[in-house]
């Protein structure tokens, strides 16, 4: 994988922290796996609000219900073709 040079500006308190836990060469991999997880957190997160009321209820009526409930059934419905 490429790798580049960045510079950021970081609080003293957070630096100083990532020297105190980690070795000098574990440091950049170490901000890449927290940056990594919260650029996966904020792109979930966005997801959601875009897909916010994309649901109707009244398109999924078998769900009425409840999702258990649909869900027992179909797996009800697959029980005869299963070997014994």
């Amino acid at each position: 994988m490429a790798v580049k040079q960045a510079n950021f500006i970081l609080p003293e308190d957070l630096l100083e922290e990532l020297k105190k836990n980690t070795s000098k060469r574990q440091q950049s991999k170490v901000v890449a796996e927290a940056l990594r997880k919260e650029i996966k957190r904020l792109k979930f997160e966005k997801a959601l609000q875009h897909s916010f009321g994309a649901w109707k209820d009244d398109k999924h009526t078998e769900l009425k219900s409840g999702t258990d409930i649909f869900v027992r059934k179909l797996r009800k419905s697959t029980r005869p073709g299963r070997i014994k």
